[in-house]
């Protein structure tokens, strides 16, 4: 005899900074769910929804067309309320008319330790990981990394075109205001002259300068710095060049451009696993947990012991890095 499926009704939001694969993601969930008898509300702008009951019905048709587009359809929003045990108390009032069993939260660290304080209140939840600076501790990979990385690649590409044509130094800053992950893949993907990221400290005469010289040295007329926004200012970095070697820097900082865009390959299957793997621990009585990447598998892991792990920068990246710029690859 089948066991009888417990979940009944699930709601969905995406929180923090949107990410590509959010909608992929979203869309896994509700077909999935719907597979198993499971019906699906999208709570509109993340927390916020929670607490200002802010829910929209979703089915199969809804998210038939969401696969490529990159943002988020439930939108989403910082939500200074949820933070009050006030407003967590409102957003649990809000599961309980909605007769939610269950919430999916797609997001990063701050979604996550949102929905720890949800469950402590007595509402099963699990989250997926989607956020391009790939910070989440338990996880190898977040959701929309690889379309960030892409974005920025394709960006620079185009800047190094035109800063080829005119002999110039260009210092490009990338997101990453606590990690350097998509600083490191980026730079090591359109050969950078120099990286720089938060998780090293910088010593600028012998990383940038001293890099700019042998780069000059050995022919090269063009020389691109990148630079994660939690190692330093771009503009003052740029500066820095100038007052250092006379050079004339061109700084060009990417900002949102890097949210923005469709999902890549990588980042729409990863969403399609994990958004499944949502919805089928939760079937087989699972939950107050986050979905992970773990050397290629996707495992799930309790919501606060996730919140404990730390990931560290893989450096060797940084030593192909060194070993590209001494040979002139």
């Amino acid at each position: 005899m089948e066991k009888e499926n417990k979940i009944k009704r699930i709601g969905i939001l995406t929180s923090g900074g949107d990410a590509p694969g959010m909608n992929a993601a979203v869309r896994a969930v509700v077909r999935t769910a719907i597979g198993q008898g499971i019906e699906c509300v999208g709570i509109r702008r993340g927390w916020n929804g929670l607490v200002f009951s802010d829910f929209v019905p979703l089915d199969s048709e809804s998210v038939s067309h969401i696969l490529a587009a990159g943002g988020t359809i439930l939108y989403t929003a910082r939500s200074e309320e949820f933070l009050t045990p006030e407003g967590r108390d409102k957003a649990v009032a809000t599961c309980k008319m909605l007769g939610l069993d269950a919430v999916v939260a797609i997001g990063g660290d701050g979604t996550f330790r949102g929905a720890l304080e949800l469950s402590k209140l007595g509402v099963n939840v699990v989250g997926i990981p989607a956020t391009i600076d790939n910070d989440v501790g338990c996880s190898h990979y977040t959701l929309g990394f690889d379309s960030a990385c892409n974005t920025a690649v394709e960006c620079i590409d185009k800047l190094r075109d035109t800063m080829q044509s005119h002999e110039r130094c260009s210092v490009v800053e990338v997101m990453g205001r606590h990690a350097g992950y998509l600083a490191l893949y980026v730079g090591l993907s359109v050969g950078a002259t120099a990286v720089l990221i938060p998780e090293r400290k910088v010593d600028f005469d012998k990383d940038v300068i001293e890099r700019i010289r042998q780069s000059r040295m050995m022919g090269n007329t063009h020389f691109m710095i990148v630079v994660a926004e939690g190692a330093g200012s771009a503009h003052e970095i740029g500066q820095r060049i100038h007052d250092e070697i006379g050079m004339d820097p061109r700084v060009t900082i990417l900002g949102h451009i890097q949210r923005g865009g469709s999902p890549t390959a990588r980042d729409r299957e990863m969403a399609a696993r994990m958004g499944y793997k949502a919805v089928m621990s939760l079937v087989q009585g699972e939950g107050n947990c986050i979905v992970c990447t773990h050397d290629g598998h996707l495992v799930t892991k309790p919501i606060e012991k996730a919140l404990a792990e730390k990931k560290h920068l893989p450096m060797d990246r940084y030593e192909v890095l060194e070993a590209m710029h001494a040979k002139n690859v």
